[in-house]
């Protein structure tokens, strides 16, 4: 049992770095948990206040004379907040960084942004009294005062800001009408509304027969209170969408709520369109796009229970719903779902241990659903639930993949393909639209040859070589490097080096190729105002383009029904990035690319371009074969003992002092030796010290170790111990630690 507690007392605002510790009184030690709220003596004179207790622990951080004892635990305490307190410890324990990392990531804290308020002008005279007092301002040509009184006869509230702009009456004569007690100035909270004007429309859709059982199964377990987390896997246009609104209407008739989590901000638009005209004002979003004040007014709306659902990305897990019922997370494969700031958490794992806590269902939905999920599902731990077929069984599109190997020989240098080129001409003839994707993931990694696609790879590892700009290319799994080539190892090409090819570029060559065309860019540059995503999408819906260009987030989850062709550009940029899991994204951005054409009455196809046509999730992809992928992919997993097999945590060890990283790094990794030695740790592998992928930014000097155990709870084990000498050793005041678990994109 522990003896004190870390307290916060306000955490509607900013300053969520300062906690408070007190003593446990005796009655309270064996009831009290963490995210619970408590009354508690606070500042000059003791004044009872309440906080939330966000750490139990035995070490006093003052002179224990000098500590106050907790008066007791808060009778109506408010449960949301202490959930999410409870998901905060959570996500701390599990994922490394402070208690106050994980607190400002899933409060709604109130930054300084005002709130919205709608001011109204009442008559507080009857019609009579008002009438005669409308004479008097005549008679003495009080105009302003007069028109005022004539237009409340009128409408008995009017709008504040109507009275001043539209009928030009100043302040002060506002207050001098106060003062008469003639009318009264009313204040209420007004919310900003993220979503504008939108119409709600009564679209009901009718669901096919996979689509009704897949909704009749987790509403029976849901209706039983038994709440699982399922993992839909659906082809692409099989119509995941209509399942998840169908399941929310049903949670909401419930009486419970829904959080729906999209893994880009480019897809907000086209989703809320389809949940505005079902459920109207009752559904809102969050992004990173819109200000505090707005994002802040969403939480509160959700809080006072004038929503049913949010939509957004990782952060609108945290809506603070006190009646949650259910969480889909779409396109759950997706790395966006993982946090790259601390705490470095998976959307993914967080939502399950929410639903948890508020007895609430987690549906996973994916047309290529990541290894970690698929694996879970054929292990029993989620429950797996199909779509086989596109929706009206529309045929999957017709796919060919276009050897660049082989375009090179002929001549061909640009990077449209003769293939592309021809299919994007006869588009263009129809009046149908083409979408071309460039798979820029991975830009700065693998060093390959154009001549014979050859990729320098470790000797030691199944990755490539990543390319520095020393001159070097590292391996960052086991730090094996070497010099970049100056000509490829396998055929004396001098065509080796790393690829690049950015988005404006092919935008330039489609228009001096096809100068009739009318094409649109979608990337970080076209992509920077508040609305351009909307704007950009809709343009293209509303078919004001032809050919839409664009990286990753042009592929997830789009339906445009003129789209009859895909254009995968570079598919191999993915493949061979240094990391073990640059074969499913690879298969998962090529099959969702696909996954464009062909969503209307008319078919599609597509072409996928590549240096490596054999590599079997190219092959695969092009099949849209997803089990056939999982089959090859988890031996190769299980193989090298890498998740979700195995499971890895990688730390970063960071300084101003180049040695101090080095030093504090080595001595880091031979304390995790001693304790593997003491059999304090089991079963785990050490990698490293070695550097950085890039190893300084901004004068700072990274290192990193890299942790391998077939048990998670042992990597957390290592994460506390190492925390817990950090902070007991001086020495290491000037450095700092991260951890990763089951990293997607390192440090």
């Amino acid at each position: 049992m522990a003896e004190y507690a870390n307290i916060i007392v306000d955490i509607s605002h900013e300053k969520l770095d300062k906690t408070f510790q007190y003593k446990i009184p005796e009655p309270l030690k064996e009831v009290l948990e963490i995210g619970m709220q408590v009354m508690i003596p606070f500042g000059k004179g003791s004044r009872e206040t309440t906080g939330y207790v966000v750490e139990l622990t035995d070490t006093p951080e003052y002179e224990v004379e000098k500590l106050k004892e907790i008066d007791s635990i808060a009778e109506e305490s408010i449960p949301i907040e202490s959930q999410l307190i409870a998901l905060a410890a959570w996500m701390r324990k599990n994922y490394g960084g402070t208690m106050n990392h994980a607190l400002k990531t899933v409060l709604p804290v109130k930054q300084k942004a005002r709130e919205k308020q709608q001011r109204s002008l009442k008559l507080l005279l009857s019609e009579e009294e008002a009438r005669e007092q409308l004479a008097v301002f005549e008679r003495k040509h009080s105009t302003a005062r007069a028109r005022l009184v004539g237009a409340l006869i009128e409408e008995h509230t009017l709008p504040y800001e109507m009275v001043t702009r539209k009928l030009n009456i100043t302040a002060a004569v506002i207050r001098a009408m106060e003062e008469l007690g003639i009318v009264q100035v009313e204040v209420s909270r007004s919310y900003r509304n993220p979503l504008g004007e939108m119409k709600q429309e009564e679209k009901r859709i009718v669901l096919n027969k996979e689509q009704s059982q897949v909704v009749e199964k987790i509403w029976q377990d849901f209706s039983k209170e038994e709440y699982h987390t399922y993992l839909l896997h659906g082809v692409t246009g099989s119509g995941k969408t209509a399942v998840y609104i169908e399941l929310i209407e049903k949670v909401i008739k419930s009486g419970k709520q829904a959080i729906v989590l999209i893994p880009e901000i480019a897809l907000t638009y086209q989703t809320v369109v389809r949940f505005y005209q079902r459920f109207g004002e009752r559904v809102s979003i969050l992004n990173s796009k819109m200000s505090p004040g707005e994002r802040y007014d969403q939480f509160e709306r959700a809080k006072s229970g004038e929503l049913d659902v949010m939509i957004g990305p990782r952060s609108a897990l945290f809506t603070p719903f006190s009646n949650l019922g259910l969480i889909i997370i779409d396109e759950e494969h997706e790395t966006s779902y993982k946090s790259e700031t601390i705490p470095r958490y998976h959307a993914r794992e967080t939502a399950i241990e929410r639903a948890n806590m508020a007895g609430a269902s987690v549906v996973l939905g994916s047309a290529t659903p990541s290894i970690d999920s698929y694996y879970k599902a054929q292990t029993g731990e989620y429950i797996l639930l199909e779509l086989e077929k596109r929706i009206e069984e529309k045929p999957l599109p017709q796919c060919y993949t276009v050897d660049l190997r082989e375009e090179l020989r002929q001549g061909n240098r640009s990077i449209l393909s003769e293939k592309l080129q021809e299919l994007m001409e006869e588009r263009l003839e129809q009046g149908q639209q083409t979408m071309l994707f460039i798979n820029r993931r991975g830009m700065s990694g693998f060093v390959s040859c154009r001549a014979c696609g050859y990729v320098v790879k470790c000797p030691h590892c199944d990755v490539s070589l990543s390319q520095h700009n020393n001159g070097k290319m590292v391996c960052h799994y086991c730090g094996y490097e070497e010099t970049t080539p100056k000509e490829c190892p396998e055929c004396g090409s001098k065509y080796i080096s790393g690829f690049k090819a950015g988005t404006q570029k092919i935008e330039e060559i489609v228009k001096k190729r096809f100068p009739k065309a009318r094409v649109l860019r979608m990337d970080f540059d076209t992509t920077r105002n508040k609305d351009s995503y909307e704007k950009i999408l809709s343009a293209f819906a509303n078919q004001e383009a032809d050919v839409l260009i664009g990286t990753q987030m042009i592929v997830k989850g789009h339906d445009f029904p003129n789209v009859t062709l895909v254009g995968v550009l570079a598919a191999d940029l993915s493949l061979y990035v240094s990391d073990y899991h640059a074969t499913e994204r690879t298969f998962q951005l090529i099959t969702q690319a696909a996954g464009r054409a062909g969503r209307g009455k008319l078919p599609g196809e597509v072409v996928i371009q590549t240096y490596s046509p054999d590599n079997y999730s190219i092959q695969l992809a092009k099949k849209q074969d997803y089990k056939g992928f999982y089959e090859t992919e988890i031996s190769y997993r299980k193989l090298m003992q890498y998740p979700p097999v195995g499971h890895m945590m990688v730390m970063l060890v960071a300084s101003k002092d180049e040695m101090t990283a080095a030093l504090s790094a080595e001595l880091l990794a031979k304390k995790i030796e001693q304790s593997a030695q003491n059999g304090k740790i089991t079963g785990v592998k050490t990698i490293g010290p070695t550097d950085a992928a890039v190893a300084k930014v901004k004068d700072i000097y990274k290192k990193v170790i890299y942790f391998k155990s077939k048990d998670y709870q042992q990597l957390v084990k290592i994460k506390d111990a190492l925390e817990l000498f950090v902070n007991r050793h001086r020495e290491f005041a000037n450095i700092v630690i991260q951890f990763d678990f089951n990293p997607m994109n390192g440090f």
